[in-house]
């Protein structure tokens, strides 16, 4: 079993056919940490209002969750968009469970990240979700060939490798808004004196570093299989799950050259209330 500090995962949507649920049960069954943070969008509300698609995989991905709460490690939920309604128990335990709105996380080795799955970044980058980029009826239709494709990598023997993931890689608009999205999330960071941003939501597991703050993604359980995890020298990575489970990348070192000094793109200034909003605990 591998051990770590810290292990944050989001993006699962439990109760959609695109779940990668078996792939997340061998991971929760390998690793163990101190603290599970489960960033947001574990159970998609939104998507089982117009169907409900919970197998068994699904409902033993709850179970373990909870049996890992039960077990001693600490289990921090900060519900997304998709599970908006949990939102309002924010400050409650249930089952073990501690729901929280956002909040902050201090590795091993002191640093200080800001903690909340995301979404919030949506109305300051002026663009709709990483999903709704190629339309609802376009990205739905690429998590179907993304189902199919698996499935016939699988009768031939192979790894997962995502279809979907592939193709919005090469989608421009799909590169701006993530590049937005990160500067946005590292802005926050930045003037709310934390060492660094931890999310989800846009489904697109990453680092980036500028000379004062250290954005990170944990992805998602959908289309990457990946998550975020930091071992007991408080350093950060990423971890690819399925058949060959991989480091997907480590924290840099130094900040991006792309996004350095002079060099770092303009977004839109974040509003002063909204800094205050995204940074009160």
């Amino acid at each position: 079993m591998q051990q770590y500090r810290s292990v944050f995962i989001s993006d699962v949507h439990l109760g959609t056919p695109d779940c990668q649920a078996d792939y997340l049960l061998d991971f929760l069954g390998k690793v163990h940490c101190d603290t599970l943070y489960l960033v947001g969008d574990i159970v998609d509300l939104i998507a089982m209002q117009r169907r409900v698609h919970f197998p068994p995989s699904h409902e033993a991905v709850v179970h373990r969750l909870l049996a890992i709460a039960d077990s001693g490690t600490r289990v921090i939920y900060v519900p997304g968009n998709h599970d908006e309604f949990m939102r309002r128990f924010c400050g409650q335990t249930i089952s073990g469970v501690e729901i929280h709105h956002k909040i902050v996380h201090t590795t091993a080795n002191g640093r200080r990240f800001m903690v909340c799955h995301g979404d919030q970044f949506d109305q300051v980058v002026r663009c709709s979700p990483l999903m709704l980029l190629v339309g609802d009826h376009a990205h739905g239709l690429l998590l179907r060939m993304n189902r199919w494709f698996a499935a016939w990598r699988r009768l031939q023997g192979k790894p997962y490798w995502s279809l979907a993931a592939w193709l919005k890689g090469r989608i421009g608009k799909a590169r701006t808004f993530i590049r937005r999205f990160e500067l946005a999330a590292l802005t926050a960071a930045e003037k709310g004196n934390y060492d660094g941003f931890i999310c989800g939501h846009i489904h697109s597991a990453g680092f980036l570093r500028s000379a004062d703050g250290l954005y990170c993604n944990d992805g998602d359980w959908v289309e990457h299989c990946t998550a975020l995890v930091e071992g007991h020298d408080g350093r950060l990575e990423l971890l690819h799950w399925s058949e060959q489970p991989s480091v997907l990348a480590q924290e840099p070192d130094a900040p991006a050259p792309e996004i350095s000094g002079e060099r770092r793109p303009v977004i839109d200034i974040l509003p002063a209330a909204f800094l205050e909003q995204v940074n009160r605990i």
